[in-house]
């Protein structure tokens, strides 16, 4: 600590502390463009320039350490005569069109110049002018108004791993731009709009439709992966029309994926509004009162006829806390055991005894670890935010290591990687394992007969060895599973191994889960083999079940029967041959009315209370933002109304806090016993290698993961949305005669895909292709980890 004195005012401060730092903790004001508390230190806009005595010039706050002794004046004459010249300097050039600009009313410099601006310009020559740029359907350029701040560009470099915007020129030539004509296209990138002290970057959707102060500012949580971003959604005439990130350092910090940031323009689109009810093939438009009714009296004489155990229910990991509760309630009040929210998993034993999934270590603390070893993940667009916190922890020194079915450019450094090929992860996880015992002769777990049998076939690699070493040597490590794992038919020996290398290297074990509220779902009861909170019942059929043995009655919460589910195949061929689908959507879509019978208009989570739990365990409660569009209802009235025509007892709720309150009341009642790592003990092991045949891999885009985003208009024009195409090796597509932009066919157990466009990637292995699943052109294939055959464009 050293001494220092700021405008007269003795402080006691770090050693080393940049000037500006000291005065935001102390609460006095300096003027900053370029500098921002996230970014590295550039020091050049001056803006900060500040009197310290005995130095012979005004020193940038930003840039000057504090030291003993040190006497600081942020608003004597020299000081602030400084800062008023360079506001003069700055404002030379910059286009006098705040009328027109989109951060009018939120500008930086507007509200720095009314400080510091003078009514009069000693500069009396032509301003330049800088042509605009087109860099993507979702930030609009206006870089005329650019003061070269460089916070885009630092942004792009330390805090989304990728460095798509730089400066070019010198002086009053230098501009702001992408090197060569493209767009940007990382899943961070509208947090530049934020960090944006002027107009030259704004939000293109939101594009001349309201000023600051038209707007009002509703708090919500992001619905679409497992971090549950805080968010402000901005709203005019009760319609949202924009979304900005809410600060919460321990979840989100400020920053917003574009997933959670631009997803609220799906909200007037594609919309249902009235309950749906298909009679004689044609869709007629009905009363709720009348749909509820007809609802109760189909299943109703399902049951009658063929039992409660011919009735499922499949819901979407991203309905509240509250509505998986009520939904759970009224199915098992009637004996109806098969629910699930599970619906992108092929295995499922692995979580018989597993409390809730969770990523087993707080966000804020990954940017602490030693060592963080990545299984069957691609984190950068499975959890954006969560990458951006393992790049924090890179910077710290931490080690980052991948197991993975393919070459996954992350935009983070991989110290070591096991790709292995035709995606046989537990190979990988297994040398992990069995390099972890070699290392550790104090350990001493017992594996039962077939792993042990399975780890003496296994040759370790000096990769395998080094990740190991790694995992042993360093204080705070971390596994992370994630939807490569998680959806591959070895997902239950994949978990058994992880947890098994947790327990031999001491590393912590998490997941990234499906959806906004997949822990929710688990607290709720939305499972077959647990109720609400976590109590064993009857057992039901889990989400392959119910589609493999297809049942009488369905009903769908939030779902689509194409995009939704890890087969699309296998769900559509049971939804056919069901008696009677229900299904409940904030959006419509031709899948919906062709397997459907009757349909519900539910509203998104923006038009609703609720409570969504994230992966590191936070209960996170939100408000409706906008009044349900039309005649769409909220899920959790819809349940209240059918319990009653249901006769269930105890669902005369008033509002949804009451439900709530009963949640909080029983959930406080609970003793969740610590989950025991290795409690369960794995299938026979499902092989999925074959030299002969291709391997399909079939990730979910990020722009494709639920309705909401799908239904987002700018998102789906990005680069990143563009997926209607088939990755490949190029020994690959020399065997197959095709080179890249050709166009191809996947035919998956005798159905083909729509003509899909070769992309060459090294980083495939031979055998092996990726073609993503919940887009339009896959949209009738099966599941991924299945072999496929190549066809002609007409094939």
């Amino acid at each position: 600590m050293v001494q220092i004195e700021i405008d007269g005012k003795p402080i006691k401060v770090n050693q080393g502390s940049m000037i500006i730092e000291v005065a935001d903790k102390a609460g006095i004001p300096i003027p900053r463009f370029c500098y921002h508390e996230k970014l590295s230190i550039a020091a050049n806009c001056r803006m900060c320039l500040v009197e310290v005595e005995n130095a012979p010039k005004p020193l940038p706050a930003c840039a000057t350490p504090v030291s003993e002794g040190m006497k600081i004046r942020t608003c004597s004459k020299k000081a602030i005569d400084a800062q008023k010249a360079v506001m003069e300097f700055l404002l030379i050039n910059h286009p006098l069109d705040c009328p027109i600009c989109d951060q009018g009313g939120q500008c930086e410099l507007q509200d720095v110049a009314l400080g510091y601006g003078q009514s009069y310009s000693q500069f009396d020559e032509a301003k330049r002018s800088v042509k605009d740029k087109d860099i993507g359907p979702l930030i609009s350029t206006e870089m005329t108004r650019c003061i070269h701040c460089t916070r885009c560009v630092r942004f792009g470099e330390e805090i989304a791993g990728q460095r798509e915007l730089g400066a070019t020129g010198r002086g009053e030539h230098m501009q702001i731009g992408t090197f060569i004509e493209q767009n940007v296209s990382s899943e961070l990138s509208g947090n530049v709009v934020d960090l944006c002290p002027v107009g030259a970057l704004t939000s293109k959707p939101f594009r001349f439709k309201a000023r600051a102060w038209e707007m009002m500012a509703k708090s919500g949580v992001s619905a679409h992966d497992c971090v549950g971003s805080n968010i402000f959604y901005h709203t005019m005439r009760g319609n949202v029309i924009r979304a900005v990130p809410k600060d919460n350092e321990a979840v989100n910090e400020i920053w917003l994926s574009d997933r959670d940031r631009y997803s609220y323009e799906a909200l007037y689109q594609n919309r249902l509004t009235d309950p749906l009810v298909k009679k004689d093939g044609v869709w007629q438009t009905v009363e709720w009162q009348e749909a509820l009714k007809l609802i109760t009296n189909k299943f109703q004489d399902i049951i009658d006829k063929k039992g409660a155990e011919a009735i499922g229910a499949l819901l979407s990991p991203n309905i509240t806390l509250e509505e998986g509760y009520l939904l759970q309630k009224v199915l098992r009040d009637k004996a109806i055991a098969n629910i699930d929210h599970r619906l992108r998993q092929l295995s499922f034993s692995h979580q018989e005894h597993q409390v809730q999934p969770s990523l087993g270590v707080k966000f804020a603390a990954l940017e602490e670890a030693n060592a963080i070893v990545l299984v069957g993940c691609d984190v950068r667009f499975e959890a954006p935010l969560i990458a951006h916190r393992i790049r924090k922890a890179i910077k710290q020194g931490a080690t980052v290591s991948v197991v993975n079915p393919l070459l996954i450019e992350f935009n983070f450094k991989v110290d070591h990687r096991l790709i292995e090929p035709q995606g046989n992860l537990a190979f990988s996880l297994a040398q992990l394992l069995k390099a972890a015992y070699q290392l550790n002769s104090n350990a001493s777990l017992t594996m039962f007969e077939e792993v042990s049998q399975y780890l003496n076939t296994v040759t370790v690699s000096d990769e395998a060895l080094s990740i190991a070493k790694q995992l042993l040597e360093g204080e705070k490590k971390h596994l992370i599973l994630g939807a490569y794992a998680l959806s591959s038919p070895q997902a239950d020996w994949l978990c058994y191994l992880a947890r098994a290398l947790c327990e031999v290297t001491g590393a912590s074990f998490g997941e990234l889960s499906q959806g906004a509220n997949s822990a929710g779902c688990w607290i709720a009861g939305v499972l077959p083999h647990k109720g609400a909170f976590l109590q064993a019942t009857a057992k039901g059929k889990h989400a392959v079940e119910m589609l493999k043995n297809p049942l009488a009655g369905y009903l769908l919460v939030q779902v689509d029967p194409e995009y939704d589910f890890i087969d699309p195949a296998l769900t559509q061929k049971a939804l056919e041959k069901a008696e009677c689908v229900v299904a409940c959507s904030a959006f419509d879509s031709p899948s919906l009315r062709k397997y459907a019978d009757i349909i519900l208009p539910i509203t998104p989570h923006t038009e609703t209370k609720g409570t969504f739990v994230n992966a590191q365990g936070d209960w996170q409660g939100f408000e409706a933002v906008a009044a349900p569009l039309a005649n769409s209802k909220p899920l959790w009235k819809v349940l209240r109304v059918l319990g009653n025509f249901w006769h269930i007892p105890n669902m005369d709720y008033e509002s949804l806090t009451e439900v709530m309150a009963e949640i909080k009341e029983q959930y406080a009642k609970i003793s969740v016993a610590k989950e025991s790592l290795l409690q369960f003990k794995p299938a026979t092991l499902a092989h999925v290698q074959s030299e002969q045949q291709i391997l399909r891999l079939a990730p979910v885009p990020i722009y494709a993961v639920d309705p909401l985003v799908r239904n987002a208009k700018s998102l789906q024009q990005t680069v990143l949305a563009q997926s209607d195409k088939v990755w490949m090796n190029d020994q690959m597509a020399a065997e197959h005669g095709v080179k890249e932009n050709d166009r191809i066919r996947i035919q998956q157990d005798g159905v083909a895909s729509e003509p899909l466009s070769v992309q060459l990637s090294a980083g495939l292995p031979d055998k092996t292709i990726l073609v993503h699943s919940a887009i339009q052109a896959t949209g009738q294939l099966g599941a991924g980890y299945n072999f496929v055959k190549i066809l002609s464009e007409k094939g």
